[in-house]
């Protein structure tokens, strides 16, 4: 079960005006479940996204970068899991470019206005023939209100949907924000996350949707880690349809602009933190808070280092007080003039160490008491000036291993 997190009400989630979601059974992989997603956006939507930086990227992913590239216009997005397309070659490329083709073909657009995704098994060729097949019937199943049913099309070891939705007043018009995503596992997102989708109805200039998708995953999917490993599909996607009754956003330092890349920040940290609270056999949320480094790189350096540490996250799992586990984390982190008597180590209220050594009230009761709460804060103060990150990630349970074992049966 995911840790604190719930299956969103489809009530819940507002329509954006000029986004139309169609959802399918293809049998791409299984049978009798929700596996083919459409997007379709109405003419003039203004569109960015960011991409894995893995080098071996998955096919979807590099036709993606390619149509976003050519600056025709966005006009529809499919998205298919159980294949990934990933490790494929050239053939991989021809079977997303067909996708393409194949969903431009039913609404009259050219290929480089749709954007392919795929998620699920690498190295397995994309089943081209059944996602022709599905089109039909996801294209009629599109409605405004379908965000639900487009959480869990593309789901594939998520637990639960995915999905957020906020409603704020900019430039004195209301603006709709709703995003969805997915992952759970082989999440250490490097540019975006396994597969997120982010839209509003905001006015945005075209020109500045790139800027915005990187800004977003930054504070957001950027700051998320699993397991470490860094998917051949992350996909993070940004879509404006310019539908507000508002003046047109043309710079994010705007008072506009700020008040959208807030309001949108929000989203896309909770889209972010529920990839994580849904961790493949995740029991435990924990967010890692490190302060006083020297600049943010070294910050994050620190974190990602505790937060992949396989002993770190098994004690979290354990719920055992084996802290001394955190600060040889932070000791390996590879920072060569990190001065250890400088090192605070808190877990949520409890001061576990100081100047790199046990502080002198520490309990280990104290810190069981801790490590039994399903979300925990470990706060880690480096003494090197003023920069501060966050990240957050999960524990390592004995089901990781089992779901990952099992992933392909």
């Amino acid at each position: 079960m995911p840790v604190n997190l719930t299956a969103p009400d489809p009530a819940a989630l507002y329509a954006v005006p000029g986004v139309r979601i169609g959802v399918a059974q293809a049998g791409i992989r299984k049978a009798g479940r929700k596996d083919l997603t459409v997007f379709l956006l109405d003419e003039g939507a203004a569109v960015g996204g960011v991409f894995t930086q893995n080098r071996f990227c998955a096919a979807p992913v590099q036709v993606c970068r390619a149509h976003l590239d050519a600056g025709r216009g966005i006009r529809a997005m499919v998205v298919n899991t159980g294949n990934a397309n990933a490790g494929t070659g050239e053939e991989g490329l021809a079977r997303a470019r067909a996708t393409c083709t194949a969903l431009a073909g039913h609404l009259g657009i050219a290929p480089e206005q749709v954007l392919p995704f795929s998620t699920g098994v690498i190295m397995e060729p994309l089943p081209i023939e059944r996602i022709e097949a599905g089109l039909p019937a996801a294209l009629a199943d599109a409605a405004p209100a379908h965000w639900g049913r487009a959480a869990e099309g593309i789901m594939t070891t998520d637990t639960v949907p995915k999905a957020f939705s906020r409603q704020v007043m900019i430039g004195g018009a209301t603006v709709t924000i709703t995003g969805i995503s997915k992952g759970a596992g082989m999440i250490r997102p490097n540019m975006a996350t396994m597969l997120g989708f982010l839209t509003t109805d905001a006015k945005v200039d075209q020109a500045l949707m790139p800027a915005l998708a990187l800004r977003l995953a930054q504070a957001s999917f950027n700051r998320i880690t699993v397991d470490g490993d860094t998917s051949t599909n992350d996909s993070f996607v940004v879509v404006a349809t310019r539908k507000a009754g508002h003046a047109e956003i043309t710079s994010l330092e705007s008072p506009e602009g700020c008040a959208l890349v807030e309001a949108m920040s929000e989203i896309a940290c909770l889209l972010a933190q529920a990839i994580v609270r849904d961790g493949e056999g995740a029991t435990k949320f924990i967010t890692l808070q490190i302060e006083g480094g020297r600049d943010g790189a070294e910050c994050r350096q620190v974190a990602y280092a505790v937060a992949h540490s396989p002993l770190v996250k098994t004690a979290f799992f354990a719920s055992d007080p084996n802290l001394g586990r955190i600060l040889a984390a932070v000791g390996y982190a590879g920072i060569a003039d990190l001065d250890q008597t400088k090192i605070e180590l808190y877990l949520d209220d409890v001061h576990v160490a100081t100047q790199g050594g046990r502080h002198p009230a520490y309990r280990e009761e104290d810190g069981q008491r801790v490590m039994k709460q399903s979300e925990i804060t470990v706060c880690i103060v480096l003494g090197r000036g003023s920069a501060n990150e966050t990240l957050w990630t999960c524990d390592l349970s004995h089901d990781y291993v089992t779901i990952n074992a099992d992933y392909r049966s």
